[in-house]
């Protein structure tokens, strides 16, 4: 399997049609077109179904696409091996974050991480903890730091810290007037509430749609927004209210004296963030070393 072709059958795949990979790669759309067309002759049969829209595969091309994968990985890996043989200290990491975290951990590991190695670059790549998964396990960043639960073979998880998720709210709330803070309660309780929402992509927005469903509820969405600094924020000014890590709420002091935080019953709280990558890709040094960083038990950030 040609390197190239596989590269650019992949780019196919995750841009739906022939015409959108031909932008992203800077190629014509013949040229790529003709180049779809030798892989499958040389093939044998189609990779791609050309009938969906967006495109899809058939079995075949399942299949070509798992090993396409394999050697894109055995590649990179060479190239990382071989690099860090030649200069150790020079690199690359691209590192998938979603915002709120980098918030979080990014000013406790970049000084320590800088002074080892002042020639790696470090690319972040700022998505919700879903779409990192996937961008792990489809060889587009090196790690990525995300609230999960280990559900993939090809992925190693190390864990970082454990947190707990809460009901937050301003002061001036009805649920606020009408129950003391830090009481436990059913998120039925706040069921005429209004809701801040994250978007999809974010563990909390996975946990929170799992118990409305389970609960039967439909509150009504005073915002929804990619940010939970955004989020955490406009619930308190608003007296509205949102599911929201604590530790998250305890890394800006200035809102404690307008919020108010109830633990929640009947759900698992207790959300796990790891930093993970897939198993059969190589980590340089320099790699490891971050997370050796950013799992050491100094930073205020974690918990024991």
């Amino acid at each position: 399997m040609n390197v190239k072709h596989a590269q650019y059958m992949l780019t196919i795949l995750q841009e739906g049609s022939i015409t959108a990979a031909a932008r992203k790669l800077y190629v014509s759309q013949p040229s790529l077109s003709q180049m779809v067309k030798l892989v499958e002759s040389n093939l044998g049969t189609p990779i791609f179904d050309r009938s969906t829209d967006p495109i899809t595969l058939t079995y075949a091309g399942q299949k070509y696409m798992e090993a396409a994968r394999q050697i894109l990985t055995i590649n990179q890996n060479l190239a990382k091996e071989i690099l860090e043989i030649n200069q150790e200290d020079h690199g690359t990491i691209e590192l998938g974050i979603p915002v709120q975290r980098a918030m979080q951990v990014m000013p406790y590991v970049m000084p320590r991480f800088t002074q080892m190695y002042p020639h790696v670059e470090i690319n972040t790549h700022e998505f919700g903890s879903a779409t990192l998964e996937s961008m792990v396990l489809e060889g587009h960043v090196d790690f990525a730091c995300l609230t999960t639960f280990p559900r993939h073979e090809e992925l190693e998880y190390i864990l970082v810290e454990t947190e707990e998720l809460v009901l937050l709210t301003g002061t001036g709330s009805a649920i606020a007037k009408r129950i003391p803070a830090g009481t436990p309660i059913d998120i039925t309780e706040a069921r005429d509430e209004l809701f801040v929402n994250i978007k999809s992509g974010h563990s909390v927005r996975t946990t929170q749609d799992m118990l409305f469903i389970r609960k039967n509820m439909h509150p009504k969405i005073l915002l929804e927004t990619i940010s939970i600094e955004v989020a955490k924020r406009t619930a308190v000014a608003c007296n509205a209210v949102m599911i929201c890590p604590q530790n998250y709420i305890e890394m800006t002091p200035e809102l404690l004296p307008d919020c108010v935080m109830y633990p929640l019953l009947d759900i698992d709280s207790r959300r796990s963030f790891y930093i993970c990558h897939r198993k059969d890709r190589y980590l340089p040094k320099y790699s490891r070393d971050f997370i050796q960083i950013l799992t050491e038990k100094e930073h205020p950030f974690i918990v024991e």
